[in-house]
């Protein structure tokens, strides 16, 4: 099947099928860079009401850069992958400093961005600008190692170049903008990792994995990302009509959001080992008047390399330690105003 073939047919299917989202509506790359962002790792049935309230917010790159971090995380809650949106920011200074303020046109200078890798970059510059990048991300790899049943890893670097060079060749150098959108679309409702509509599919009489009797053995991977536990103890600690929160900092996941007092422990531990622990003594010592209580157990939150098994305990003190005194001390009525991971959102739903 040629290039031009198989291009003509995609884009005749997507025409027939394609769902109206704003960011198709628009070349603005701005918007189309916060869209492409908002949907790394999030359905867009998700990210439809996030990407809208973001731009009501953040309509163009002036008013993104001028924002306090903590209020763009504030409006990322929920989504997860918090790093997004903290390249989100730091990349809008950057546009400020080094483009004046204009999205840059260019696939380098784009792809200079914090944040944006090849596909993102690919997307931006195909979809606002129309240039002839071939946007490569797990839509692509499926359809195309489907049609051609190739079992090369698509997490190798081997697989990655091949899939990469097999994308561009076949990319309509005419209207690129519609044939990467339609290759997303293909993959997203129709090519799907199960249950593929392959009775339905344009391509069947091409498609080498379907007379093979492959099509659920593509794409191949050589890695399986090692989930590992962690154990969380959050304290939501009251004083009067106040309670404390933890910016976390470091190389960590959740950076920059807000959380509650946190002991983490190497094994999950019952209340009575906890209290005997080194961190639990430093956190409380010294306090009178204190109060735990145990309101949920073992709630286990999962991120795409960690397990958080969490206990959560609610505490009243009378006073604060110098321990204590490190942790922001805010009025509880104002605890919606910060940024939190999902997971504490969901504890204090409850």
């Amino acid at each position: 099947m040629t290039n031009t073939i198989f291009s003509k047919t995609l884009i005749n299917w997507y025409i027939g099928i394609k769902r109206e989202l704003p960011w198709r509506k628009t070349k603005n790359p701005y918007r189309i860079w916060i869209s492409e962002i908002i949907l790394q790792q999030t359905r867009v049935a998700q990210g439809y009401d996030y990407y809208i309230r973001f731009i009501n917010r953040f309509p163009d790159v002036k008013s993104l850069s001028e924002a306090p971090e903590d209020e763009v995380l504030k409006y990322w809650q929920g989504l997860g992958y918090y790093s997004r949106a903290r390249n989100l920011h730091t990349a809008a200074h950057q546009i400020i400093k080094k483009h004046n303020g204009i999205f840059p046109i260019l696939y380098k200078d784009v792809l200079a961005l914090k944040g944006v890798g090849e596909y993102t970059a690919a997307a931006i510059c195909s979809f606002a600008f129309n240039q002839p990048y071939a946007t490569v991300d797990g839509n692509v790899y499926r359809i195309l190692s489907r049609l051609y049943d190739i079992d090369l890893p698509i997490d190798s670097n081997e697989g990655k170049k091949y899939f990469a060079v097999l994308a561009q060749q076949l990319l309509s150098k005419n209207d690129p903008a519609t044939h990467n959108q339609a290759m997303m679309e293909f993959g997203a409702v129709h090519c799907l990792p199960k249950n593929p509509a392959c009775n339905e599919c344009p391509f069947q009489e091409k498609c080498i994995a379907f007379a093979n009797g492959s099509v659920i053995q593509r794409p191949v991977k050589q890695q399986k990302t090692e989930v590992k536990n962690r154990y969380f103890n959050y304290f939501h600690i009251r004083l009067g009509e106040n309670i404390l929160l933890n910016k976390r900092t470091g190389n960590d996941i959740w950076k920059n959001l807000y959380e509650f007092p946190l002991i983490e422990t190497s094994e999950k531990l019952e209340f009575n080992s906890l209290s005997l622990s080194e961190d639990f003594q430093k956190m409380f010592s010294g306090i009178n008047n204190i109060s735990f209580s145990l309101k949920q157990r073992d709630i286990i939150h999962v991120l795409s390399h960690r397990r958080i098994i969490t206990n959560y305990y609610e505490v009243t003190v009378s006073g604060l330690n110098d321990c204590l005194k490190q942790y922001l001390c805010i009025p509880e009525k104002e605890f919606e105003k910060y940024a939190v991971s999902r997971l504490v959102h969901l504890l204090v739903s409850e």
